[in-house]
């Protein structure tokens, strides 16, 4: 596999810093398949540097011309598109199909997006006697996870770009290739030098120097909630703009009316893509005590037919993790329905698609996000019953609800505690807020809103 030995920035791939390397390893084999360089201080530095530099004139760049950037950049992803996906499925371990439709599918959506609002975006308007300008709002860092790598990457530096700003990546150090594959990308399409710039490290050395980076003016991350409180925290010390996409538990709730088998279905479905490494994944079904039992041999059913379907997760480390909570699910009383914590196969750090049955909303399995394919159904009395469980973790990233109609389904929506609600099957919109409520974060991706975040209001008076 293909990797750059440097760092992207100011327009050149550079020696690192360095001589420290990060094995890159393929979950599906275990076998190593690259080695990147391990990003000092010193590096983060010389990137920061040329985004400083690089920011004055990207600023003063008239907005269709950053548009058409934007665009050319989405058309070299478009034309790479089969090389991403293999890319994502080498060091990721998505099925093919998963990484050319979704991992490589969805920023190219996400690209022509901002693209658009690039050249649309009113960043200037009238109020009163007063003129408002939206300007960028300088270099931001953004650190991305492993679980969508370019998805995570497209989502943070498209809008940062069509704000005016320009951007240090540091991406997960196990999916590094799909960063130097987007740098190429940026490259290829003419964005001038110094706009974007990465540099490949581990979390507590590159990440941490660039959070804590002076010359950085937003800190834009996503990742687990104990991280971000750590950089929200170092933000909030340095008077830094952050935006924090982080954890969820969401609930997916059926009511009565519903149609049963298809809420199930999908709701099953939508866990185990990704092999369940989705913050916003539905991993805890809420039905009618009614129809519970239907629910859990359909749900049973459901997850059957993913065992030869879904990756493994991305490393041993998560490997261990998601079986230990499937053991603690066991352990505090819930009950297996499907799969279990043996490794289906011997080679790989794959976990089987699991299902328990009999939770109750006070198991760990019910309140911590274990980021694996695991789905815990919780019987629910009513509908405040049902609203009390749903609203009764940390978390409040995304949701869904399916009803008979959907003006019972939004009804219940509008009273989640949570970011985004998908009604009765709701398609994914790329220019939709997306972003959680209580410590799923802060701010907004996606869209005008994921915009919004990268840039700060000046008003002049006349």
């Amino acid at each position: 596999m293909k990797a750059h030995d440097g760092m992207y920035i100011g327009g050149e791939w550079r020696a690192a810093a360095g001589t420290g390397l990060i094995a890159v390893v393929d979950p599906a084999d275990e076998q190593v398949i690259a080695h990147v360089p391990a990003g000092t201080a010193e590096d983060v530095d010389a990137a920061v540097s040329a985004a400083r530099e690089a920011f004055p004139a990207w600023a003063a760049t008239p907005p269709a011309e950053r548009a058409a950037k934007i665009a050319a950049l989405r058309d070299v992803l478009v034309a790479r598109k089969d090389e991403i996906a293999q890319t994502v499925t080498a060091e990721l371990g998505a099925p093919p199909p998963f990484s050319q439709t979704v991992h490589a599918g969805v920023p190219i959506l996400v690209a022509g997006s901002y693209a658009e609002l690039a050249a649309s975006y009113a960043f200037e308007e009238k109020v009163g006697n007063s003129t408002v300008y939206a300007e960028p709002v300088g270099v931001v860092g953004a650190i991305t996870p492993w679980n969508y790598p370019l998805h995570q990457i497209v989502a943070k530096a498209a809008p940062a770009l069509a704000a005016g700003c320009t951007v240090v990546l540091k991406p997960a150090e196990d999916t590094p290739l799909t960063a130097q594959l987007f740098a190429e990308a940026v490259h290829e399409a003419g964005i001038p030098a110094g706009v974007f710039n990465l540099v490949t490290g581990l979390g507590p050395v590159a990440g941490q120097a660039l959070a804590e980076h002076e010359g950085v003016d937003l800190v834009s991350f996503t990742g687990s909630t104990a991280v971000g409180k750590q950089i929200g925290a170092t933000a909030g010390a340095a008077v830094k703009r952050v935006a924090l996409e982080l954890g969820g538990k969401s609930a997916n709730v059926i009511l009565p009316s519903a149609d049963l088998a298809k809420a199930v279905g999908v709701g099953i479905a939508n866990v185990m893509g990704n092999s369940g490494q989705t913050c916003s994944a539905w991993t805890r079904m809420l039905v009618h005590t009614s129809q519970y039992d239907e629910a859990v041999a359909l749900a049973a059913e459901a997850a059957a037919k993913y065992g030869d379907r879904i990756g493994p997760l991305v490393n041993a480390k998560q490997h261990a993790r998601v079986r230990g909570y499937i053991e603690k699910g066991v352990a505090e009383g819930a009950r297996l329905v499907a799969g279990g914590p043996e490794a289906p196969r011997e080679q790989g750090y794959f976990v089987s698609p699991t299902v328990f049955a009999d939770v109750t909303p006070e198991m760990t399995i019910a309140q911590e996000e274990i980021f694996g394919p695991v789905v815990s159904i919780i019987r629910y009395e009513d509908e405040d019953d049902a609203l009390r469980i749903a609203n009764g973790t940390v978390y409040g990233l995304a949701g869904a609800v399916w009803a008979g109609d959907d003006a019972e389904a939004v009804a219940f929506a509008r009273r989640m505690d949570t970011g985004q609600v998908d009604i009765n099957g709701g398609r994914f919109n790329p220019r939709a807020p997306f972003g959680g409520y209580k410590q799923s974060g802060v701010g907004r991706e996606l869209g005008s809103h994921g915009l919004a975040e990268y840039l700060q209001t000046k008003s002049l008076q006349f």
